[in-house]
């Protein structure tokens, strides 16, 4: 595996992450929870060091405590090495007094921190896809077509081109055209002949679009003297890259691998079960190219009596008595006799309660942190920490498809009931 030195990764955080609420309440996108003991941020940073690339900057400005907690807690190299993993959140500067207006304008505000690195590339990532991807050959191709911009793209089929902003090549994969989330007319303007790029005719017929993947090379001193030219342009999708088109070398990279942008609660979801089914398409059990995450020294998962099938259950967990199907258990579950959970993502918690705590709650009258028994648990997704109590019911019975509870105790988004981090539900609860 080659070692770049001179290549440096901007991770981008993201925005606000709206359409992810209410699991970016309390922690920016990245820091959303993946595969019961994962965080999204994980993925793009192995991908990173699985390539060899061990210089990497996450850029973060929303609710961004816990994925600061998480990058010091997981990624530390040796003291030998120069790899680094470091935060650079937003700050207000004399000659930058606003925070990242966009993709573009974000990596404009941390020049400053860069320019001590001796940068040849600079390799920009977004911090919430699920995708595994070998950037030596993203890089191959940027240095053996001597380009000053690569872009990464996928090819695409017509029903879902239109979320994406869409590039047109020549036959050898120079870029030679952008639009960003085209419709009609200039959608079929854009159409490629994708098997210029390795698809079969049948597979090109399928997919015809080359989508942005929101992934670039760029030639350090190139992307200088491109954000410099128009400081009001702040994103790379819709400003800098049309401008790049018409001034430089712009090549696009073909990646024909499973790739999903995790940008909505539905998406967040189905990529979630994905992975607990017999042949998920991310997997991780790839040992060639492991996903990294915080180390934690919990002991192994205790089951008793249950019934599971299709699932994934972390470290840490007891179960007992329960009914498990097409679902994630996430780390420290507790989960108590008679329950039935289906197609769920139950994310564990941060903690365990001792004993003692938990007769405390009961006493109470207060759920322990877990679920209760004898609880039915159907399409929801409920977030770290939350308390469920005994004989609840989380079913959406009224098929509702978007709801705010007024007391913010549990919410629905595209049909899915999700339960906030820290959320309480109480006894006899029926939704």
């Amino acid at each position: 595996m080659a070692q770049y030195d001179n290549v440096v990764a901007v991770i981008l955080g993201g925005g606000a992450g709206s359409r992810l609420f209410p699991l970016t309440q309390e922690r920016s996108k990245p820091a959303v929870p993946l595969g019961g003991k994962y965080r999204l941020i994980d993925v793009p940073v192995s991908n990173c060091i699985n390539s060899g690339i061990s210089q990497i900057f996450v850029l973060t400005q929303y609710n961004s405590a816990s994925l600061n907690r998480h990058i010091s807690q997981t990624y530390r190299f040796s003291s030998f090495s120069t790899g680094f993993v470091e935060i650079l959140a937003a700050e207000q500067r004399k000659d930058s007094p606003d925070w990242f207006q966009g993709t573009a304008d974000a990596v404009r505000q941390i020049l400053p921190h860069l320019r001590d690195w001796r940068i040849g590339k600079l390799l920009i990532l977004s911090g919430d896809h699920l995708y595994r991807m070998n950037y030596e050959k993203f890089l191959n191709r940027h240095e053996s077509t001597n380009a000053d911009v690569t872009i990464s793209v996928i090819p695409s089929r017509p029903d879902e081109a239109e979320s994406f902003g869409l590039l047109k090549t020549d036959s050898i994969g120079k870029v030679l055209e952008f639009k960003e989330k085209p419709k009609g007319e200039a959608l079929e303007s854009m159409r490629v002949d994708t098997t210029k790029f390795g698809l079969t005719s049948e597979e090109s017929e399928r997919r015809p679009y080359l989508a942005s993947m929101g992934i670039y090379v760029f030639d350090y001193q190139k992307l200088i003297e491109l954000l410099a030219a128009d400081e009001s342009a702040v994103d790379f999708g819709g400003e800098i890259i049309p401008s790049a088109i018409s001034k430089y070398n712009v090549q696009a990279h073909l990646f024909d691998g499973y790739w999903e942008d995790i940008g909505t609660i539905k998406a967040f979801y189905e990529a979630n079960l994905d992975l607990a089914s017999p042949l998920p398409k991310f997997n991780f059990f790839d040992a060639s190219a492991p996903i990294y995450t915080r180390s934690r020294y919990l002991p192994p998962s205790k089951l008793h009596e249950c019934d599971i099938d299709n699932s994934l259950v972390c470290e840490g967990c007891i179960l007992n008595g329960i009914k498990v199907r097409n679902s994630v258990i996430g780390l420290r579950s507790r989960i108590d006799a008679g329950t039935l959970i289906e197609d769920s993502i139950v994310m564990g918690s941060d903690f365990f309660e001792t004993i003692g705590a938990i007769k405390g709650d009961l006493e109470s009258g207060k759920p322990h942190v877990g679920i209760g028994a004898n609880c039915v648990i159907k399409r929801a997704i409920l977030d770290k920490n939350v308390r469920i109590g005994k004989n609840v019911k989380l079913i959406n019975k009224d098929r509702v498809e978007n709801f705010d509870a007024a007391d913010g105790s549990y919410y629905i988004r595209d049909g899915l009931i999700i339960v906030p981090k820290n959320g309480t539900i109480a006894d006899g609860t029926e939704v």
